[in-house]
C-alpha cells in the first residue's frame, strides 16, 4: 500500500491517479496520522463485524432452567407496579 499526504492529494493528484490505475491502494495521512484509504474501483474491502451476542447462553447462565409459574409472574408484575 502506498502512502500520500493531504498535500499530495491536492497538488499532485495525477501521481496518485496513476497509482490507482496501477491497482495500488493509497493511505492518505495528515500530520503523519492516517485519515483515509483510497482503493481502485472494483476492489472490495471486507468490513469486520462485531460478534453477535449469544442471548440464549446469557439467559441460561443467569436463570438456568428456571421457569416462572403464572402466579409468580403476577406477583412480580404487582410488585413492579406497586399494586397490592
Amino acid at each position: 500500500m502506498k502512502t500520500a499526504t493531504i498535500r499530495d492529494l491536492r497538488y499532485d493528484f495525477p501521481k496518485l491517479e496513476a497509482w490507482l490505475a496501477g491497482g495500488e491502494e493509497i493511505l492518505i495521512t495528515k500530520h503523519s496520522k492516517p485519515v483515509a484509504k483510497i482503493s481502485p474501483p472494483g476492489t472490495k474491502t471486507k468490513k469486520k463485524l462485531p460478534p453477535i451476542p449469544d442471548y440464549e447462553a446469557r439467559l441460561q447462565r443467569l436463570w438456568g432452567d428456571r421457569v416462572f409459574s403464572s402466579d409468580e409472574v403476577e406477583e412480580m408484575r404487582a410488585f413492579e407496579t406497586g399494586e397490592p
